[in-house]
């Protein structure tokens, strides 16, 4: 994938990744304009992670913005009101910002360079315990009846992958905006995983 030659950034305090779901309630006039805008042309925006101010315009206050995002295609847009957008998006493409400045409204936009795609990587033994936490998690909100559009994850569940199983855990827990800048950056699944499961290890979430 070629990304565009200025790319409409959305921050957010927390990370998308490759083949992540992303729930949105768009209602600030600058974000409206940049999905009416992506719908029109069938074009994809940028999601960067926040590391400093809100995720809601404020007067005064400054946006800090990461250095790596990932790309995220509109699965599905509702309007409710004229001015709210309800919006199911999928991760796509993870890249690095070489630059990012605010124009209209405040709506961000950047230049960037695509990152590699996760090489498929088995789970070894030593990193099984992450895999099979994720799937007791997927598990337990199927049995309480959680329909497939409402989960925090979307099928297929490949939890034979390095990549993936990383992907949704570091895009589930709650971790300081540097640490998931951290985890999107790394280049190699099985490293990201293995850092994780440590996380995971350090909340008692292996269990």
């Amino acid at each position: 994938m070629s990304l565009p030659p200025s790319i409409p950034l959305f921050p957010l305090s927390n990370a998308l990744f490759p083949s992540g779901v992303l729930h949105l309630r768009i209602f600030e006039v600058r974000y409206l304009d940049m999905i009416r805008r992506c719908l029109a042309e069938g074009t994809e925006f940028g999601v960067v992670i926040l590391l400093e101010g809100s995720e809601v315009r404020q007067a005064g206050k400054t946006e800090l913005l990461g250095s790596v995002g990932t790309m995220a295609r509109i699965e599905s847009c509702e309007a409710p009101m004229p001015t709210l957008l309800e919006l199911t998006c999928v991760g796509t493409t993870r890249f690095r910002l070489a630059s990012s400045e605010p124009g209209k409204y405040g709506l961000w936009h950047g230049q960037g360079t695509v990152l590699a795609d996760d090489a498929i990587v088995p789970i070894p033994p030593t990193l099984q315990g992450g895999a099979d936490a994720l799937g007791r998690l997927i598990a337990r909100l199927q049995k309480q009846g959680v329909p497939g559009e409402q989960m925090p994850m979307a099928a297929p569940f490949r939890l034979d992958e390095c990549g993936w199983v990383a992907n949704r855990w570091a895009e589930l827990l709650a971790l300081p905006p540097h640490l998931k800048q951290a985890l999107l950056g790394q280049d190699d699944p099985m490293l990201r995983l293995a850092q994780v499961q440590a996380l995971l290890a350090e909340r008692g979430l292996l269990d």
